[in-house]
């Protein structure tokens, strides 16, 4: 009787046991809850070395999920096409941006979710399509490209330093330290002829200052003879004046006494044409004038 209960006990646990791994191979088989994750696409320019499927996806640090696949992307084969298991309870948003990242010096990748606008609205798939999260360069990308600019940099510098120091420019720039020396010791000379002229100028500026100082004087002079000269032929105009206005006032006089005597003389030559022997035989007395008797 013993033996018989212990073989039922034994098959229960044998029949719970294989259900129990039966619905855990389903439960498998269904990619573990399906339900609670949702797949999102990232398409990725540069190279995925590192990375590789069921790598971890981050949010912050935080495992948010795993890389489903990796291919080459159908449409163009320059990019990969990543598929992204991510919970849905992650703040996926149109903000949020994909990039691979490194453990350390181990050289294993993983891919980190980052978002850069809490107020962004949440990134929901279109009808028949898989939303697509945009991806950056990770840094060491970016470290490569920057490095792979300042090697062309200093390789362009370079070839300018050695354009610069070829022998036919430094010849060039020897000749040309040899010309300002020249210079240099032809600008000494100068200066001290420069000096010299200085000292005469400054003698000249006195000469020039006491001339100024001479003709300053000589222009006081100037002015007062010419006030002179002024005060001198205003006298002489005024006395000329005076005389020429009595010289005016015995000419009308002379002409006044000229005119009693041409008609004097007119009265007689009528007279005379008249009765020419009365000038010899004739006595006659003058006619008296106005208010005198005969």
């Amino acid at each position: 009787m013993e033996s018989r209960i212990n073989y039922a006990i034994v098959g229960l646990f044998v029949v719970v046991l294989t259900s129990g791994l039966l619905w855990f191979a389903y439960w498998l088989a269904s990619d573990g809850g399906q339900d609670n994750y949702a797949e999102y696409h990232v398409y990725m320019q540069e190279s995925v070395a590192g990375l590789s499927a069921d790598a971890a996806v981050k949010y912050r640090g935080v495992d948010v999920g795993t890389v489903k696949r990796m291919m080459l992307d159908p449409d163009n084969p320059e990019q990969v096409l990543l598929v992204l298991r991510i919970r849905n309870d992650t703040p996926v948003t149109t903000a949020t941006r994909a990039t691979i990242r490194f453990y350390g010096v181990t050289g294993l990748g993983y891919v980190e979710l980052q978002g850069n606008e809490r107020k962004a609205p949440r990134l929901k798939p279109e009808p028949g399509k898989i939303p697509v999260i945009p991806s950056t360069a990770s840094t060491m990308t970016r470290l490569d490209e920057g490095l792979t600019g300042l090697a062309d940099q200093a390789n362009r510098m370079l070839t300018r330093i050695n354009l610069l120091l070829s022998d036919e420019n430094l010849q060039a720039f020897s000749s040309l330290m040899q010309e300002a020396r020249r210079l240099a010791i032809h600008l000494r000379e100068q200066t001290t002829r420069l000096r010299e002229l200085i000292d005469k100028g400054v003698v000249m500026e006195e000469e020039v200052i006491q001339a100024f100082a001479t003709v300053q004087t000589s222009a006081d002079t100037v002015e007062s003879m010419a006030d002179t000269l002024r005060s001198t032929y205003g006298e002489l105009g005024q006395d000329l004046q005076q005389k020429m206005q009595a010289g005016f006032e015995n000419l009308q006089q002379l002409l006044e006494e000229l005119s009693v005597l041409t008609r004097e003389m007119q009265r007689s030559v009528r007279e005379f044409n008249s009765a020419p022997a009365d000038i010899l035989f004739r006595r006659s007395s003058p006619r008296p004038g106005p208010g005198e008797k005969p």
